[in-house]
């Protein structure tokens, strides 16, 4: 009933003579029609919820914007967040990736200006993956991921020494180091070397531990490497102050374009399906992450994040005693510039909507190529 007809009744009410005695005068109540209306609006609001429909009663719990913050199970926050940096073997490299809005190749020697003023607004970590520029750096076995004058190694070196207390993560794959562009070594029918690969990129992360790194984050998907890594890591004396985080859950697909621009790692022939994830296992996925949380990872990462909000869901399910982390994957980021450039919506909006999904799917950490964005925002 809208509330002109609640009126209308109440004032029809008023004007009826009493049945018990049509001679008698009407009281006359001295409140206004409207008052009146309101209250019986209220008191039929009751009776309704007290037949049981309180529990539907929603809107006053999100009334207010602090309010509305209150309903997260998680909020985003600037520790959440880490920050990819692509590093060069060209110490004075500072070059735009086209197909990545905002984001840029960087030499070791450009690394302190461009993270003092993040560092200050409250950046707390940056994953580094290796871009060698040096046309003879790359070899089948990808030798140069490890080399001590590497930029990876030299990144870690500088970055330890220039902010102690932020937080590094180094990326551990051979795809950016191979003239093939393969995250392993390869068999000669081209198929991957699972064994070989292995003890490869185990030492590779060993090298990155032993560089100062507080974090390793192989990113392969070969099986076994979190075993092989972790084994390492213990015999080396570093398993206590190292974190390994896994890419347990890393998923093929086109929404690598922009990183494989960035990171020149596009494979020369073939493609990755056969040891990254198919979009459609889930199953495989949580065999991965079970795999991997028993091999000894301490986070486990989905990769990419937001069409695989069921697979962040899994691995909060079944690490529901590891951090979760998800990365934001530059294809990802790059539709939401594309989106918001056209018109489609408000780049921060989105850029918030997207991050929040991955966060309640159940992700406590995202590698974000809008953190630094993040920063600011998150001021306001």
């Amino acid at each position: 009933m809208s509330f002109s007809n609640l009126l209308n009744e109440v004032t029809y009410r008023d004007q009826r003579p009493s049945p018990a005695n049509t001679n008698t005068t009407t009281h006359t109540d001295t409140r206004s029609q409207i008052s009146r209306a309101r209250s019986y609006a209220s008191t039929a609001a009751t009776s309704v919820s007290i037949s049981g429909d309180i529990s539907s009663q929603l809107h006053g719990g999100y009334s207010h914007p602090l309010a509305r913050a209150w309903q997260a199970e998680r909020q985003l926050t600037k520790s959440m967040l880490i920050y990819p940096l692509f590093i060069t073997d060209n110490p004075d490299e500072e070059e735009a990736i086209p197909s990545l809005p905002g984001q840029k190749r960087w030499g070791v020697n450009k690394l302190i200006p461009l993270l003092q003023p993040l560092i200050a607004k409250g950046l707390k970590s940056v994953i580094l993956f290796g871009v060698p520029l040096d046309p003879n750096a790359k070899d089948a076995l990808g030798t140069a991921a490890d080399d001590p004058k590497g930029p990876v190694i030299a990144a870690i070196r500088i970055l330890r020494k220039a902010f102690p207390r932020l937080f590094i993560s180094a990326d551990v794959c051979l795809c950016e180091y191979t003239s093939h562009g393969h995250c392993g070594i390869l068999h000669d029918d081209g198929t991957l070397n699972n064994q070989l690969s292995v003890d490869r990129i185990s030492d590779v992360a060993m090298a990155y531990a032993e560089a100062g790194a507080h974090c390793v984050a192989p990113s392969d998907m070969n099986d076994g490497r979190i075993r092989a890594i972790k084994l390492k890591l213990i015999e080396g004396g570093l398993a206590h102050r190292v974190v390994l985080m896994s890419y347990a859950a890393k998923f093929s697909g086109c929404l690598y374009g922009p990183f494989r621009d960035a990171a020149g790692s596009q494979p020369s022939f073939g493609d990755r399906r056969c040891y990254q994830l198919p979009p459609g296992g889930r199953g495989l996925a949580r065999r991965a992450i079970h795999r991997d949380i028993g091999e000894g990872a301490d986070i486990i990462m989905v990769k990419p994040a937001t069409q695989f909000l069921d697979i962040i869901s899994d691995a909060k399910e079944i690490g529901k005693d590891l951090p979760i982390a998800a990365y934001h994957v530059s294809g990802e980021y790059a539709m939401i510039h594309a989106a918001a450039k056209a018109g489609v919506f408000d780049l921060k909006t989105m850029a918030f909507e997207a991050t929040e999904g991955i966060l309640r799917a159940g992700a406590s950490i995202v590698v974000s190529y809008f953190t630094p964005e993040f920063l600011d925002w998150l001021e306001t």
